[in-house]
């Protein structure tokens, strides 16, 4: 594998991500994160740096696992990366997110917004892969 690839595409693909994160996780339904703020571990406005923070490196971490995973397992087309995207959000984050759906109060598309946003993550990945590490 050729490390300044596999860096430049994790690089992107974090990039491309953290946007991606912000969009789903972050501006769809943001005034509904607020109807249980019971739930919540800082209060409404407080400083969410420290986990921002934290999100962003799991994503840079998420990229660089997948890209590993690519490798290891031979995928170098869009069909197959996209094909190991849907396997991994089918057996990871859908079911995650959809149980603690059903167990923690957040306003339905919330949950619906998290899990659309993993699958747009995981995608994303794939694509910028297949093209930087072709």
């Amino acid at each position: 594998m050729d490390w300044t690839r596999f860096a430049l595409a994790v690089l992107i693909a974090g990039i491309v991500v953290s946007f991606s994160d912000w969009l789903f996780m972050g501006v769809l339904y943001h005034d509904r994160y607020n109807d249980n703020p019971e739930i919540w571990r800082k209060p409404h406005g407080g400083h969410e740096t420290g986990g921002v923070i934290l999100s962003t490196v799991l994503a840079f971490v998420t990229c660089a696992v997948f890209a590993v995973l690519c490798g290891w397992l031979h995928l170098h087309t869009y069909l197959a990366t996209l094909g190991l995207a849907l396997a991994l959000w089918l057996v990871g984050p859908l079911p995650l997110i959809s149980t603690n759906a059903v167990f923690i109060k957040l306003y339905p598309g919330v949950s619906i917004s998290h899990a659309t946003g993993w699958l747009a993550r995981l995608c994303l990945i794939a694509v910028t892969m297949t093209i930087v590490l072709k």
